[in-house]
């Protein structure tokens, strides 16, 4: 796949594990898990790039004695999702027509 396509999707993959609660990033990578391959060290920067983008914030919380950061969807984010599901429409209508032929064999 190419890499800024999957950079996209990783983005909103990381939005969607946490649109319903606030989330740290260990958990977001088991949430993630099932779905797409993701370890910390590529988690990470996606989040930078989000909370640069305004699409997440973050707050600090202490847990068992150690700090954690807690990831939180903004508005921005929720937009992002909302334009994702639109053009995976569109990415869909593409995808049929370039597999049509494959589904008539």
């Amino acid at each position: 796949m190419e890499n800024q396509m999957k950079r996209g999707l990783l983005d909103v993959c990381v939005l969607a594990a946490i649109k319903c609660e606030d989330s740290y990033g260990y958990q977001i990578v088991k949430d993630l898990s099932p779905y797409v391959e993701i370890s910390e060290s590529t988690l990470y920067p996606i989040l930078r790039r989000l909370e640069n983008s305004l699409m997440l914030t973050v707050r600090t919380a202490e847990h068992n004695g150690r700090l954690r950061k807690y990831y939180h969807i903004t508005e921005a984010g929720l937009e992002r999702l909302k334009t994702f599901s639109e053009e995976w429409k569109e990415l869909m209508t593409i995808y049929e027509y370039v597999t049509r032929e494959e589904k008539n064999d």
